[in-house]
């Protein structure tokens, strides 16, 4: 049965001698509203099981946000913390990172931040969290634990704990305060350049950037390292900030339209720069996104900096937030934005989707050149492409398998047991006889993993069987099979380099938090000794940016 408000709008399209593009949009959307109201009205009524209208609803709005693009979010009243957290990088508790292990029934402090509650309680990475206030934690998800250590600012919570090698439990008694993620966990000298580590784009980071790198210059850095890798982005004014700590005040860096007037908008620097000259390098790679790309596409596409790593995530939409009744928030895709050479570096095209519903990537071949303000061509679509191109890493399945299983956190715990200092993270050295205890250890553990292949390998076997076909070829699966196995102790031969890396930067971890883990992860870095190449060499670094 149509609404009051649908028969009106029919006989109002019927008196016009011929409905434009826009009073059929309108239509269709009020049509649209009226069928859904009328089915939640129905299910309500009717289903066979008395339905939860607020988590019906919610389904149906993020499905429908989902189909637009990955951007566009809702967050009723009780997601507004999470909000919060994104844009400002701010919450209230007690300053941890907990993680739940396989196999085990409670969650895990795996790394407290420094300088706050946790930390300054005597809270410990490897601590098992038995209770929070009072209440067992056993057998309870990472976000029960999470929203039980969370809570208003000055209020106090006890967190009982089972810690490696002690006996009995640990209670200790917190006090919540506001944990403001540090966007700047590290910067410091390396080979006579500064380089700074921007985590994410929270309020005040382009403070915190200046702030490191005024220091460094202080300390004779003769360049700047910025490294944008893995800032998944946030807040495109802070981009703006940092793009003019090293360019002239007034200069435009990005451009947004939209649908409406209002989201066509030009964006200049507003400050005086701290350095105009100082050479500058900006390392990206494949999760470089959003905020990320407008400074390194920015300062490129002036030719103000050299872009070292690997094709940026490209991410070249804008999103706002609007308030919805009840205080919700709606997050929402208003805008694409495009840097000083006039590209847009969107690498999917959300509107256009295949077969399988999955939007498409935009080809290399209709993408459109532009030229920098020195006339160097650069490319829209796809991501910043670096000027510098450096090979990603690859990580072999081991050292993933173990750096996700307890096997590993198991043996920090011990380590930590067995040393209670270690040497400055600059001296610190995870010795061949560590290696080789790290090896017994994890060779007497129940430690397994199984191969990408191995895994293919039985998704095919089950086509087969399905088919028809399995008997046939079983002796050629079976041989193949024994071929893809690994061989756990070959493989902590073969691979033992790449696993002393991510052991001992677990272990540095827990001694010097996430500021020794950047430093310890920057000694072996084929990034960083390759971004400090173009700055060794003046002529190189300017034939780049002026060929």
């Amino acid at each position: 049965m149509k609404t009051i408000r649908t028969y009106l709008y029919m006989l109002m399209l019927a008196m016009l001698p011929a409905a434009s593009s826009a009073q059929s949009h309108d239509f269709e959307l009020i049509k649209n509203l009226d069928i859904m109201h009328t089915a939640v009205r129905e299910l309500d009524m009717h289903f066979v099981d008395t339905i939860d209208p607020g988590k019906v609803m919610e389904t149906g709005i993020n499905a429908m946000m989902q189909s637009l693009d990955p951007y566009t979010v809702y967050y009723p009243e009780s997601d507004m913390d999470e909000l919060k957290t994104m844009t400002t990088g701010k919450y209230a508790g007690i300053g941890a990172i907990i993680r739940t292990y396989t196999g085990r029934d409670y969650v895990s402090i795996e790394e407290p931040y420094e300088n706050m509650p946790a930390a300054e309680a005597g809270l410990k990475a490897g601590d098992e969290i038995l209770a929070i206030g009072g209440e067992s934690m056993k057998g309870r998800a990472n976000s029960y634990v999470s929203d039980h250590l969370r809570g208003e600012p000055d209020t106090k919570v006890s967190v009982t704990v089972r810690r490696p090698g002690v006996e009995d439990s640990l209670t200790f008694v917190l006090t919540r305060r506001i944990i403001a993620l540090p966007s700047v966990p590290y910067y410091g000298m390396h080979c006579g350049y500064g380089y700074i580590f921007l985590d994410s784009f929270t309020e005040n980071c382009s403070r915190d950037v200046m702030a490191a790198a005024i220091e460094l210059k202080e300390q004779g850095a003769k360049g700047l390292i910025l490294d944008l890798r893995g800032n998944g982005g946030g807040l495109m004014q802070e981009a703006i900030n940092i793009v003019g700590l090293f360019v002239p005040k007034g200069t435009k860096v990005l451009e947004t339209r939209g649908k409406l007037p209002q989201s066509v908008r030009s964006y200049q620097t507003a400050r005086n720069p701290i350095d105009e000259t100082i050479p500058l390098v900006v390392m990206v790679d494949d999760e470089s996104a959003s905020a990320s790309e407008i400074v390194s596409g920015a300062l490129q596409d002036l030719d103000r900096a050299v872009i070292v790593g690997t094709r940026t995530f490209g991410k070249g939409l804008v999103q706002s937030t609007r308030p919805l009744p009840y205080n919700g928030t709606l997050k929402l895709t208003t805008a694409k934005y495009y840097i000083p050479s006039g590209r847009c570096i969107q690498e999917i095209d959300y509107s256009k989707r295949g077969d399988n519903g999955q939007a498409q990537h935009i080809p290399d071949s209709l993408t459109h050149v532009f030229q920098t303000a020195a006339g160097r061509p650069v490319r829209d679509g796809g991501g910043i492409r670096p000027d510098v191109p450096v090979k990603q890493d690859t990580m072999p399945d081991i050292v993933y398998n173990l750096s996700m299983d307890v096997v590993l956190f198991d043996y920090v715990n011990k380590y930590c047991i067995e040393h209670e200092t270690i040497a400055p993270v600059d001296d610190f050295v995870f010795t061949d006889d560590d290696y080789l205890q790290f090896r017994n250890f994890v060779e007497n553990s129940d430690f397994q993993y199984v191969s990408q292949s191995s895994k293919a390998l039985k998704s095919v076997r089950q086509i087969a069987q399905l088919e028809g076909l399995s008997d046939k070829a079983r002796e050629e699966f079976d041989a193949l099979a024994a071929k893809l196995q690994y061989d756990l102790k070959s493989d902590l031969d073969i691979f033992r380099d790449d696993v002393k890396k991510i052991v001992s930067m677990a272990i540095v971890t827990r001694y010097y938090y996430q500021r020794g883990t950047i430093a310890q992860s920057l000694k072996t870095d084929r990034f960083l000794r390759e971004s400090v190449s173009v700055l060794d060499d003046p002529s190189r670094y300017a034939s780049i940016l002026k060929p």
